[in-house]
């Protein structure tokens, strides 16, 4: 059953006496049918309109065309697909459209007719006024028709690319001799201008990463925004071979090892800017599975405020800067902006009287007074290997973009022990796992205790929207789960609605929580004594230690993000006694 929104339910309210005569008039709804639904609307509180459709008197598309003639409205049973441009919805996010069950239909010069489910929504109408920059003509249809058009328009704006992409597919047409802007691209094949329409979209939308899944009949196309998995479109699966393909010529691979995994890199150029693409393909029983990691490279560093750090973690981070040696971890997920934060803390350090080395996969940003080396596995060119080589040339300051094994843990140790500041990253969920993790390695413990100075874990949160957050009241399950009894007096909690500007997610960007580990007399002392990282972290509490969950909420109070947001990114339970 469609279900009728609050809007309606409301403007049926409103006008119940003009409504219900409307109802008897244009439907088989009774005169002592009206009146008994009005005495229970009397002694239950519901909505007329509710209760009318509960009790199956009349149907939703009933209240939903009476209404309209209420109000002088058109009612339109169907939509003519054929007559509807499908360029007219480029502008328009296919989740927005399919959420607020609305669809553009014609445009002018000054207006544009739109059909929706429910013409009281104003919210929308005035984002689409805003993405449009046109009055804006409501027509009224049901749910099912908006929801079909929606559908079948949305899938005719890629028809015409799709449907040629594996006939006129041409190897030879796709060679690349190196980085081209595509959008400067003149190639009139299908499945070039398909392939690079996905890359540029995902760049426009700043994915992080694009996933390609074969299915059995389909092919799903999803990107990485945000941190959070979005479909954002589905294509034949005879389409995927030649897609395929595509991608694996411009990555330099194999294209006819379809049975073994193959890892390569993209180098192009997207309206002048340099974008490195980490390919990644996987065979899979339906094809290949291919994910694409985006990496838009820049000279830009962004300082540590602007990162999301604040209080006394941001000043404990300004000290660091400042130390002549030690080894300082970050640690997280894959994603979660471990190397942005040690560039932001490398650029402090940047200074004329300094020698700073570092070797990375990949070098993601290029700084002038710096001296990058790119891992390179294929020439054996490892992480091990490079840092090796870096000791030998003195440098004061050594960045090592990931700490995999033994080997690299305890040279980056024993570097610091003679003198260098050395900072590196490592994959633990917390930072009181870190010394753990070291000792799980095969790195001696006094090692350790010698050598650690701090620990940064961090996570990246979705920020909310700033043109749609809403205050929300916490229930008593939400103040479970964040562990208080009540909100401080100075606080405001918002949660996530949805519009045109933030893609109906509810957000837009995302900042940095954090919690960092200064190892003092305390803590060595347990790393020397190998307790476990929940002995750590309660130690470090004990001592003013921030942790993930009470940064998070700390941001959850200042508006930033939301306790759904909060519960989905840093899902640990924290048992401190």
């Amino acid at each position: 059953m469609v279900k009728i929104s609050d809007h309606l339910m409301e403007k049926v309210e409103d006008q119940k006496d003009q409504i219900g005569q409307l109802l008897i008039k244009h439907t088989n709804l009774t005169q002592g049918q009206l009146d008994e639904a009005l005495q229970e609307q009397k002694e239950e509180g519901r909505l007329l309109g509710e209760i009318l459709v509960s009790k199956n008197l009349i149907s939703p598309h009933d209240i939903i065309k009476v209404i309209c003639h209420q109000v002088e409205i058109p009612y339109v049973h169907d939509i003519n697909i054929d007559d509807i441009d499908p360029n007219i919805v480029k502008d328009l996010p296919i989740n927005y459209a399919k959420h607020h069950e609305i669809i553009p239909i014609m445009e002018t010069d000054y207006n544009l007719v739109l059909a929706m489910s429910d013409p009281f929504n104003f919210d929308v109408i005035n984002d689409l006024h805003g993405i449009f920059k046109k009055e804006i003509q409501v027509i009224v249809t049901s749910s099912v028709r908006i929801q079909d058009a929606i559908n079948r328009v949305y899938e005719k704006a890629n028809r015409n690319i799709v449907d040629s992409i594996e006939d006129e597919f041409s190897e030879d047409a796709i060679d690349l001799d190196g980085p081209i802007d595509i959008l400067d691209a003149t190639d009139d094949a299908p499945v070039i201008k398909f392939v690079n329409s996905i890359i540029f979209r995902a760049v426009k939308e700043k994915a992080s990463d694009i996933h390609i899944e074969p299915y059995e009949k389909d092919t799903i196309y999803r990107f990485r925004i945000n941190g959070v998995m979005t479909e954002i479109l589905r294509q034949p699966k005879r389409t995927h071979a030649a897609v395929s393909s595509r991608i694996k010529v411009m990555a330099k691979l194999d294209i006819a090892e379809k049975r073994l995994p193959q890892d390569g890199r993209i180098k192009i150029k997207i309206a002048g800017k340099d974008i490195d693409i980490r390919l990644s393909t996987t065979p899979v029983q339906n094809g290949e599975r291919i994910v694409m990691r985006v990496l838009e490279k820049n000279n830009t560093v962004l300082e540590l405020e602007k990162l999301g750090f604040h209080g006394q973690v941001l000043e404990n981070l300004k000290e660091l800067s400042q130390r002549k040696h030690g080894v300082l971890y970050v640690t997280g997920p894959t994603g979660h902006g471990k190397t942005t934060t040690l560039f932001a803390i490398l650029d402090r350090m940047n200074t004329p009287d300094k020698m700073i080395i570092t070797v990375e996969d990949p070098v993601e940003y290029e700084l002038s007074g710096i001296s990058q080396i790119q891992v390179n596995h294929k020439i054996d060119l490892s992480f091990a290997i490079a840092l090796r080589s870096i000791l030998r040339q003195n440098p004061d300051i050594v960045m090592v973009g990931e700490t995999r094994d033994q080997e690299t843990a305890e040279m980056a140790i024993n570097a610091s022990l003679t003198g260098h500041f050395v900072l590196s990253t490592l994959h633990t969920n917390d930072a009181s796992s870190a010394p753990t993790r070291l000792i799980d390695m095969g790195v001696q413990p006094f090692l350790i205790a010698s050598s650690l100075v701090a620990v940064l874990a961090q996570r990246l949160i979705r920020t909310l929207c700033q043109y749609c957050k809403e205050p929300h009241e916490l229930s008593s399950y939400d103040k479970t789960i964040l562990g208080i009894q009540k909100v401080p007096d100075n606080a405001t909690v918002f949660k996530a609605k949805g519009c045109a500007h933030c893609s109906d997610t509810g957000y837009g960007g995302r900042t940095c929580v954090a919690e960092l580990l200064m190892i003092d007399d305390n803590i060595r002392s347990l790393i020397l004594r190998q307790a476990d990282a929940g002995a750590v972290k309660k130690a470090a509490v004990k001592n003013g230690m921030i942790t993930l969950r009470t940064d998070a909420l700390s941001k959850i109070f200042k508006g930033e993000t939301s306790v759904e947001e909060m519960v989905r990114a840093i899902n640990s339970e924290e048992n401190i006694e």
